[in-house]
C-alpha cells in the first residue's frame, strides 16, 4: 500500500517505521524544517521517553481514554519502547519514579533514533511541506491535498499532535482534517499546566516559594474532584505550579473554576487533632514568647505573615494569649489552606492537550476511523492524555504501533 503519515513527531515517526517495516511504501510529511521539534523540548531537553511501568500501574496514570488505550499499551508497552531504542543505538536509563531517559540526557538522541529507524525501514521523509487537507471520495481515502493538488495514497495516518507548544508546529491541523470528513472534536483544553490564582498580590509576596511534603486537593460544590499524594509545589508570580499542580490541572481542566476551591495540606502526616495537641504543647513551652515563634516550626518563614493575616493574629502578641478557639483555627488552616483559582495557564505553556478526536468515532483495535475507510489517528490528536512521567510519549508510541498492526506484512 501507499501510505501517508502526516506529522513528524513521536507517534508519526514510530507509525511510519512500523508500517514501512512490513514492506509498504510510506511517506511522512512534516511541515517544519526538522523532525521531532516537540520531542526536543520535552523533559527540559532530556526527553522522558517512557515510564517503566506496565498494565494497571500504567493505566492509573492515564487521565482520559483509559479504557480506549488498554489494548494499545498491552500491544506495545514501555519494555517494548526501551527495546526499540536499544535496537536503534539509543541506550536508556531509569530514574526516580520509573522515568526513562536517554543515557546521554539528550532529547536529540531520541529524535535521531526515530529518524534512523525510519530511514532503515525505507520511509520517504518530506520536510517543509504542509498538507492542506485529506481527500476522501465515497467514504474512502483518496489521498492528500498538497499545494492545491491531490496526491494519491491508499491510507492516511494523522499524527499531528494537539495544540500545546504551537511554536513546535502543534497548531490543531489534525482537528481540521478530522472535521472535514465528519469527525467530531472534544474541545481541547490545557493539561499538565500551572494554575493562576485570583489573589495576585499574595502570590507576588511568596513568589518562588517551594513547598515539599504537602498535599493538594480541589473541591467543586463541596465535592472533592482531585486529591494528591504527598509531593512538591511552588508559588509563581500569578499562581501555583510544580508536580502536584501539573497533575491536578489534568483533573480540573473541565471544571467551572469560578466554583472550584483548591486547598493545601501543609501537614499531611498529622491529623487536625494531632496538630491541636502539638500547638497546645508548643504554646506551653513558648510561654510569653511572640506568636511568630509558634509558626517557625510549622511553616516556611515567607508564608508566616500571610498565614497569620488570614487568622487575624498579630505575630507580636504573646503565644500563651492565643485562645483555644484560635488554636483550632490554626490547626484547621494548616490542613485546609484555601486558594482561589481564576484560570489554567494557556496552551503555550501546557505540557499536553486534553481533548481531541472523539474516541467514540475511532476503532481502538487499530486506531482506525469508523467514518472513513483507511483513515487513522494516533497520538495526542486523539482525546487521550496522561500524567507526567513519560506516560504521554508512551501513549504516542503505543497508539502508533497499534495503528501499524492493521497493515499486512508483505515482505518476502
Amino acid at each position: 500500500m501507499k501510505v501517508a503519515i502526516i506529522g513528524g513527531g513521536a507517534s508519526g515517526m514510530m507509525c511510519a517505521t512500523m508500517i514501512a517495516r512490513k514492506g509498504h511504501n510510506v511517506t511522512l510529511f512534516e511541515k517544519n524544517e526538522k523532525l521531532g521539534k516537540k520531542i526536543y523540548i520535552t523533559g527540559k531537553g532530556r526527553c522522558n521517553v517512557t515510564n517503566a511501568t506496565v498494565g494497571d500501574t500504567f493505566l492509573k496514570n492515564v487521565v482520559n481514554g483509559k479504557k480506549f488505550v488498554m489494548g494499545a499499551i498491552t500491544r506495545f508497552n514501555s519494555n517494548d519502547t526501551i527495546n526499540f531504542f536499544n535496537e536503534v543505538g539509543v541506550p536508556l536509563k531509569i530514574e526516580r519514579g520509573n522515568r526513562v531517559f536517554p543515557e546521554s540526557d539528550k532529547s536529540s538522541d531520541i529524535i535521531s533514533g526515530l529518524e534512523k529507524a525510519m530511514r532503515w525501514a525505507g520511509v520517504e521523509i518530506k520536510l517543509n511541506l504542509e498538507v492542506q487537507n485529506i481527500s476522501v471520495e465515497n467514504g474512502k481515502i483518496v489521498g492528500l491535498i498538497i499545494n492545491g493538488k491531490t496526491e494519491k495514497f491508499d491510507a492516511v495516518v494523522v499524527a499531528t499532535g494537539g495544540v500545546t507548544y504551537p511554536a513546535t508546529g502543534s497548531t490543531g491541523d489534525g482537528y481540521k482534517f478530522a472535521k472535514s470528513v465528519g469527525h467530531s472534536i472534544i474541545e481541547p483544553v490545557p493539561a499538565l499546566c500551572a494554575v493562576r490564582l485570583k489573589n495576585n498580590n499574595e502570590c507576588k509576596q511568596i513568589e518562588g516559594l517551594s513547598l515539599k511534603n504537602v498535599k493538594l486537593y480541589a473541591k467543586l460544590d463541596d465535592k472533592i474532584v482531585y486529591q494528591s499524594d504527598v509531593g512538591e509545589m511552588l508559588f509563581t508570580s500569578n499562581g501555583i505550579s510544580g508536580p502536584l499542580v501539573l497533575s491536578m490541572s489534568s483533573y480540573i481542566n473541565r471544571c467551572d473554576l469560578t466554583k472550584l476551591k483548591i486547598y493545601i495540606d501543609f501537614k499531611p502526616g498529622i491529623s487536625e487533632d494531632g496538630l491541636l495537641t502539638r500547638l497546645d504543647r508548643d504554646i506551653v513551652n513558648l510561654k510569653a514568647k511572640q506568636t511568630s515563634s509558634l509558626f517557625e516550626g510549622l511553616l516556611p518563614r515567607s508564608l508566616i505573615q500571610l498565614f497569620a493575616k488570614r487568622l487575624g493574629l498579630k505575630l507580636t502578641e504573646k503565644a500563651n494569649q492565643i485562645t483555644k478557639e484560635k488554636r483550632k483555627n490554626i490547626a484547621f488552616l494548616l490542613k485546609n489552606y484555601e486558594l482561589e483559582p481564576i484560570s489554567l495557564e494557556n496552551f503555550e505553556s501546557s505540557v499536553v492537550t486534553a481533548g481531541g478526536i472523539n474516541l467514540k468515532e475511532i476503532n481502538p483495535k487499530y486506531m482506525k476511523s469508523k467514518l472513513v475507510d483507511n483513515l487513522y489517528f494516533v497520538g495526542e490528536v486523539l482525546d487521550i492524555d496522561a500524567l507526567t512521567g513519560g506516560f504521554n510519549l508512551q501513549l504516542a508510541f503505543s497508539t502508533a504501533v497499534t495503528c501499524a498492526s492493521d497493515f499486512k506484512d508483505i515482505k518476502e
